[in-house]
């Protein structure tokens, strides 16, 4: 007999705890599937506030494990939903196979907000007031955990929501992990004014968030000088990229609007793997590189692979071509997509079920490219969502960030928008222009207030120039990093662990 029904003699009986908590994780789900719609390309911000006070409201009452994994495979499961055209056509896998392919991702990540209720009702030991004032905290630290466990997928951060707003300076100094602050604490304080033994705290609550959010400290100007840079849109499909038939045809579309380009400015960038095949067995085409390269008397930086000295393993970076220079200096990627660029070691056996997956090593140089006074931060795709990355690179000497993008992966879905505005919050965070070249879109230039000063409309073969600052400002963020407000959890926890025990 299910769990839930249970018989005394001739009658069923449905056990209404067993129905009411159903019905409560389907709300959770709901909840959790609605928080894609408040990042880009949606830009809902309102719906991450009702989604989390919503969400709360189910933790306070039962089963916050359970809750939690509910709301997590709602926000990241079907916040997923991308991956699935993904697998199926650059796996290649059967539709049906790609959509379960996605359910794991879900399911990881679920554990992620599974953990954060969980240790939310734990902690305050059945305390509505406390599970409400630890809801915020906890988040931050689930944030956090998110960002680098098994070397983090900080997609959607709640961070990312500060965008456009006018309290995107505290990213400067929080960010963004601690920046998930804000839209936790304004969800705590709705659900707090719904209580009917706290409700006027709640009101008091919201008042100084709103005088928080008025008082918002301004983002870090850049202070350096001002350059112009073109960046190069080629808008190679994905099918055809890596095909040698169609190499004449990339390297002519690259070429050629780099030749008119280089009139017009001060540097040129190129995509992720540009050039798609390694330039150190191809002398022929290298000659040709370097013979237009240096005909236009301007730095170009483009996405290329190089092979070790071994001549066995691959890496992914940026190559820099200066004028009147025959050596090239480059810049490695060092944070790879697991299960894209390599194979985790504990999976081995996974090459031989998907024999697609690249097989790069990650570099270990400082990412940082010099061109006269421009010292470009380098940030290959997927390192773009990462804090730490944009922060070593700046610690490096970085006066800028160039970020070369490849997103074809993922066709006209919400990835590339995605993966934009964790982009973004790079420049927030460092104070820092952001120069972001992608193959098919979308192409941008990011000041360090996190807005976007130019760009082009993505799928398009197209030339963007702007112009930008080099800057050398030490944000608060960039200076100290998570650990002041890692080291602020620790007590909080500990005074609540010790207030459980007495209870």
């Amino acid at each position: 007999m299910p769990f839930g029904v249970f018989r005394r003699t001739d009658t069923i009986f449905i056990d209404r705890g067993y129905v009411r908590f159903r019905w409560r994780l389907m709300l959770a789900l709901l909840c959790g599937a609605a928080m894609p719609f408040a990042f880009s390309p949606y830009d809902y911000r309102i719906v991450a506030v009702l989604a989390l006070a919503g969400w709360l409201w189910l933790i306070m009452r039962e089963r916050a494990f359970a809750i939690g994994l509910a709301f997590g495979i709602g926000w990241f499961g079907f916040g997923a939903w991308w991956l699935v055209p993904t697998f199926h056509q650059f796996g290649p896998m059967a539709y049906a196979w790609a959509v379960l392919a996605v359910v794991p991702v879900g399911v990881v990540l679920g554990l992620m907000p599974a953990l954060w209720a969980w240790a939310c009702q734990w902690l305050a030991a059945g305390h509505r007031l406390r599970v409400i004032l630890l809801f915020p905290v906890l988040g931050v630290a689930e944030e956090w955990l998110r960002g680098h466990l098994l070397t983090g997928l900080p997609w959607t951060t709640l961070g990312n929501l500060l965008l456009d707003t006018r309290t995107i300076g505290w990213a400067a100094w929080l960010g963004v992990y601690g920046a998930a602050l804000l839209p936790t604490s304004l969800a705590a304080l709705l659900v707090l004014s719904l209580e009917r033994r706290y409700w006027r705290f709640g009101l008091v609550g919201l008042a100084l968030f709103s005088v928080l959010v008025w008082f918002s400290p301004s983002p870090f100007p850049a202070n350096g000088k001002q350059y112009r840079v073109a960046l190069i849109q080629g808008d190679i499909p994905q099918r055809l990229k890596w095909r040698p038939e169609f190499l004449n045809e990339t390297m002519q579309r690259y070429v050629d609007a780099s030749t008119v380009a280089a009139t017009q400015s001060d540097v040129i960038v190129w995509p992720e793997a540009a050039v798609p095949f390694f330039l150190s067995r191809s002398p022929e085409w290298d000659a040709w590189l370097r013979q237009r390269m240096q005909s236009w008397s301007v730095p170009v930086l483009f996405g290329a692979v190089r092979l070790e000295q071994d001549g066995r393993h691959a890496l992914n970076g940026i190559d820099l071509s200066m004028p009147g220079h025959d050596d090239r200096e480059f810049a490695a990627k060092q944070h790879l997509v697991p299960f894209g660029e390599y194979v985790p070691t504990w999976i081995p056996f996974l090459h031989a079920l998907v024999p697609n997956i690249g097989d790069f090593t990650p570099g270990h140089d400082s990412g940082v490219l010099q061109a006269g006074k421009n010292h470009f931060g380098s940030l290959i795709c997927y390192e773009a969502i990462f804090p730490r990355e944009a922060r070593a690179r700046v610690r490096a000497g970085a006066n800028v960030l160039v970020n070369v993008v490849n997103d074809a992966w993922y066709g006209h879905t919400p990835a590339t928008w995605q993966h934009l505005q964790s982009a973004r919050m790079r420049a927030v965070e460092t104070g820092r222009y952001l120069l972001r070249a992608a193959n098919t879109g979308v192409s941008a230039i990011v000041a360090p207030d996190g807005r976007i000063t130019s760009t082009i409309p993505w799928f398009t073969q197209r030339v963007l120039y702007g112009n930008y600052r080099t800057s050398t400002v030490v944000t608060p963020y960039q200076r100290w990093g998570d650990w002041p407000l890692l080291a602020l959890l620790v007590p909080v926890l500990l005074v609540w662990r010790y207030r459980r025990r007495q209870a």
